[in-house]
Order: structure tokens, then sequence, then C-alpha cells
């Protein structure tokens, strides 16, 4: 799998805006159609419907019906995409997301918007942090995280191929870009954006940017900070993993989601299974939820942006 890095970090670029892009690529693939709730402009889904309204399915605010409707249409061997912000994707319809897609093995592509407390002044109702994992704990589920718009377009071409269900977790703000084009992705692998001996940083979704900018600035003054990109958080790369573990302080996950069930949990897991003894210490959301504010002044006041690590990570240096 060849990756090319941006030097740095690049232009912004909505990564929710990678998916109304890809659906029109793909859109001459008959098999494929876009089922929506009542939010096609935000979720950029719109996009798909200009050109392709025939196998666009308008399904207005009936998030449960979407996705029986998305089985039974992946029963006859079309290949739906759902359309919604990922607190109406993963937590409305997650019984029937269980049991009339997963327990019934239809290819079916989960893609949900404006995930995390990054969904901003919309408030805690609507910041779905919680769905990883949500989906997560669905058997044969696979979870989907990009960090920019270009590994957007990369996992969303991947769960396209893929024969099976997925979730893709997107989220509402643009942020920078980290890849410099689109890639042939393989689902399962972490991709390691920066190298580092002294900490790892294992990260997904909108944290990496800032996880790769704490390790730039640190750099210059001589602390290798190795950043690793879990563009899947299920299935977890444990090679990276274990990579990521020879750093001399250890691992720290940075993600935008509860404590219990997100990407911390699985990695502490992995850990002491596999008998890997290292200190890892997280930044996350908690047990809590969000709270209205701008994206920016939330990640702030949960430690997610890249002062709140870069504090972190020297607390977490000079404890030796």
């Amino acid at each position: 799998m060849k990756v090319n890095i941006v030097e740095g970090l690049g232009k912004e670029i909505p990564i929710r805006k990678a998916y109304g892009d890809f659906l029109v690529e793909i859109g001459e693939d008959r098999r494929v159609v876009v089922l929506d709730a009542d939010l096609g402009h935000s979720t950029n889904a719109v996009k798909f419907k200009e050109k392709y309204p025939e196998r666009y399915i308008e399904l207005g605010i009936q998030e449960q019906n979407m996705m029986g409707i998305a089985a039974g249409l992946s029963a006859v061997g079309l290949i739906p995409f759902t359309s919604s912000f990922a607190i109406f994707s993963a937590g409305r319809p997650w019984e029937q997301i269980r049991l009339s897609i997963a327990y019934s093995n239809f290819n079916v592509k989960i893609v949900a918007t404006h995930a995390g407390i990054a969904t901003g002044e919309d408030g805690a109702s609507h910041q779905m942090s919680e769905d990883i994992s949500l989906m997560s704990s669905i058997p044969g589920m696979v979870v989907l995280s990009p960090s920019d718009y270009f590994s957007a377009k990369s996992v969303l071409r991947a769960a396209y191929k893929y024969n099976g269900y997925v979730y893709v977790r997107l989220v509402r703000p643009s942020s920078p870009t980290i890849y410099s084009g689109e890639f042939d992705y393989e689902i399962g692998n972490a991709i390691k954006l920066r190298e580092g001996k002294d900490i790892s940083i294992i990260s997904t979704g909108l944290p990496v940017h800032h996880a790769v900018k704490v390790s730039l600035e640190l750099e210059k003054e001589g602390i290798g900070v190795a950043v690793y990109d879990f563009l899947t958080v299920k299935p977890l790369d444990g090679e990276a993993i274990r990579d990521a573990a020879k750093a001399k302080y250890g691992i720290l996950v940075v993600e935008d989601h509860v404590m219990w069930g997100g990407l911390g949990m699985v990695v502490s897991h992995f850990l002491a299974k596999e008998r890997i003894y290292v200190p890892i210490n997280f930044i996350n959301l908690g047990d809590s939820f969000g709270r209205s504010g701008k994206y920016e002044d939330l990640y702030k006041a949960f430690g997610l942006d890249a002062e709140g690590i870069k504090r972190k990570v020297l607390e977490i240096l000079g404890s030796d």
C-alpha cells in the first residue's frame, strides 16, 4: 500500500465533502443506490442526486426504515449507501443495523457524518461520541474513521469494494490535508505518519492532524513523537500497536469519543492480551457528554487540540 504524505500539513478541505465527490465517481456502477434521511445537503450525498436522481432515495426522517430498505436493496444485489448524521446513523437505528443488516450479512455501507464533539454548536444532543463503541460491538462490523479529505475518499473506495457491511465515520469541520492524494487503502491497516522514539500517539479521525502538528513542533525541541493514523478502528491493526509500544514513554491514545468502548480501551485490551507491558495514557471525552460551542473551543476544553496534546505529551515525558 503506497501512501503519499504531505510535508507538514496541507490546505483545509471538509472531510465530508469527500463523500459526495466519491459517490459521483462511482455512480456509473448501476448497483450503487444512495439512501438519505433528509440531510443530503449536509452529508453531501445530494451531489449523487444531481447526477443520478433515479438511484437516490430520499426517505425523510425515518432512519430505522432506511436501514431496513438498505438491507432489502442489498438482498437483490444492489450496493446501498445510507447517509445521515452519526447520531441518527448509529444511535436511532442500531437494532435494524444489528438484525436486518449485520445478522443477515448484507452488503450495506453506513456512512455517518457529523461525528463527535467536532459537530460543535449543535450541542450534546447531536454530538455522537459513542458510535465507535456501538458499531464495533456488532459482530463482523468494519469501522472506518478517516482523518482528512483524501483518506476519506480512500476508505470509502475500500468500503465500496469490500463485500460486507461497513460503518464509515466522518466529521463536520474542515481540516488540513495529511495525505497528498487518494491511495489504494487496505482495510485493517493503520498508517504511521511520523517517526519518533520518545512517545507514540495513536489516533483516529479529526484529532490526527492535531497530533501531527504536535509531532512537528516537538521535533524542533529534540523530542521524537511517532504518530499512527488508525483509519480502521475495527478490525484493529495489532502490528501497528506493537510498533507503537516500542517508544520509550509508551503510547498516548487521542480520540474524539467517550472512553468506554473507544479506541483507547480496545488498544489497552490488545496490549493486555498480548502481554505487552508499556505505559499507556489517554485523551478522550471520559464518561461525559459534549456541550454546545465552536469545534475549536470544544477541542481545547477537552484537550483534543494540538495545545492539549502537546501539554499531555510533555507531562508524560516529565514524569520519568
